[in-house]
């Protein structure tokens, strides 16, 4: 027959195999108690006992045999607890409170024993007690007796015995009541976290782990459970927005491209036109799409690894300078003034290649929105926090203030920049970058109103100071 399920939980388990490591000790904890009580009981009875025979005997070699005699007919008569017998030298009984001599075949030499005693009780009957004693020979050859009754010693031993099973038993009965309880309730949390993740497994991920507010390790599971799936559906939703816009952005291309290889074609057919000049546009659109697929796989990259991968501590500086090599010459071909303020000696802990690819992508926008006779100026320096700023700050058209939440989003064009190549995953990608490496993306005006052209716009990637 199959256990209910509360009984086959692993806290109900553990619950019993601590109850039956109590019940071994408390079963050991007994067994002392008993022996340590018993014997304890046992060893005063015994030192009563020969302070009672070396009494009398001590009478004996003073006053002789008469004076014991004497002794014992007034201790009898009296209510001291023990048990007296006075032999003869022939064997025969002399005084005492008993009749007969509880120990068999004495030879002389000192000798305990334990017997019963029987007291005579109303209506013809009888009970018994356990009884202990102590027979020497005197100097004179009488046998004398001294004994004492160890009934009421061993009923309050049983008593403290029983005391302490009816403890153990209680204890035993209320930790396996607790064990029930404690498994019922840590059964009702797991299930409610095993209910979640099936309900996930399912593809509901809106699914969530109720919080108790108990603060405990329960509480902690489902709460990080629960940022796990928020970023899950966060990610999934991102994956599903990313393949809508990339199907989307990606059908007017794909669809010059295959005009142009079209006409290409029918040209090349006709003998007519210039088949190089078509094939060098399709290769342009080509990489144009292979860029915005690049670029789309990289922030899905980031975003699923929740952190910067491989990092390494370099210097944010000596980044800056090999990347503003690469874009000196472009702004020299387009007449624009290009700067570089650089702060050696820093460290930020982060994928140099992606900081790479996103200061490439600040730069890459400056130059494409800075007219000719403008300027750009690339920094890097430490703010007064201790964070690390790359800067990028051009004297373009720059973005109005309600659309620099928006420009960041993957795809998101604004219209003064229809008519310019791009995909619009540039920032995005930077955000992601920033995001991964546990700093922000802060956009505001540049330096203002230059000649026909600005605002401008400076763009900062501020990231912690590597530890």
């Amino acid at each position: 027959m199959r256990l209910p399920r509360i009984f086959r939980t692993t806290p109900f388990r553990l619950t019993v195999l601590f109850m039956a490591l109590f019940a071994s000790a408390a079963l050991a904890f007994l067994a002392y108690i008993y022996v340590a009580t018993a014997g304890e009981a046992t060893r005063r009875t015994d030192r009563e006992i020969v302070r009672e025979m070396r009494s009398l005997t001590g009478a004996y070699d003073r006053a002789g045999l008469d004076a014991v005699n004497q002794s014992l007919i007034e201790r009898a008569a009296s209510e001291r607890p023990f048990l007296y017998l006075l032999i003869g030298k022939d064997g025969k009984r002399i005084s005492g409170s008993i009749e007969v001599s509880p120990v068999d075949k004495f030879t002389g030499a000192p000798t305990w024993t334990s017997f019963s005693v029987t007291d005579q009780l109303p209506r013809g009957r009888t009970i018994k007690h356990p009884a202990r004693g102590f027979q020497e020979r005197l100097s004179g050859g009488e046998v004398l007796f001294v004994g004492a009754d160890v009934g009421e010693d061993e009923a309050y031993v049983d008593k403290v015995i029983r005391a302490l099973q009816g403890a153990g038993a209680l204890v035993i009965v209320l930790g396996l009541s607790g064990g029930v309880l404690v498994s019922r309730n840590v059964s009702r949390s797991m299930a409610g976290l095993a209910g979640v993740l099936e309900a996930v497994n399912k593809g509901d991920l809106g699914a969530r782990a109720p919080v108790r507010g108990a603060r405990d390790e329960f509480d902690e599971l489902a709460q990080g459970l629960n940022e796990m799936l928020d970023r899950l559906e966060r990610s999934m939703a991102g994956h599903k927005h990313a393949g809508d816009a990339i199907a989307h952005d990606l059908r007017s291309p794909l669809t010059r491209l295959r005009a142009r290889l079209e006409v290409a074609y029918l040209d090349v057919e006709a003998g007519k036109g210039d088949p190089t000049k078509a094939l060098a546009q399709a290769l342009e659109d080509t990489d144009g799409v292979l860029k915005t697929f690049n670029a789309v796989l990289s922030i899905a990259r980031l975003q699923a690894a929740g952190s910067a991968p491989d990092p390494v501590v370099f210097d944010p500086g000596e980044l800056a300078a090999d990347i503003s090599e690469l874009y000196e010459p472009l702004c020299e071909d387009k007449e624009i003034d290009f700067a570089a303020e650089l702060t050696k000696g820093l460290q930020v802990r982060g994928n140099r290649e992606f900081m790479a690819q996103a200061l490439a992508n600040l730069l890459d926008n400056a130059v494409k929105y800075t007219p000719s006779g403008g300027a750009i100026m690339l920094r890097v320096r430490r703010r007064s926090s201790g964070e690390v700023e790359f800067s990028v700050t051009d004297t373009g058209p720059g973005v109005p203030e309600a659309e620099r939440g928006r420009v960041i989003e993957r795809f998101v064009r604004l219209e003064n920049s229809r008519n310019t190549s791009g995909a619009g995953l540039g920032l995005s990608l930077v955000a992601a970058v920033a995001e991964s490496h546990g700093g922000r993306l802060e956009l505001d005006e540049g330096p203002g109103k230059v000649g026909e052209s600005g605002p401008g716009l400076r763009v900062a990637l501020i990231l912690p100071r590597a530890a």
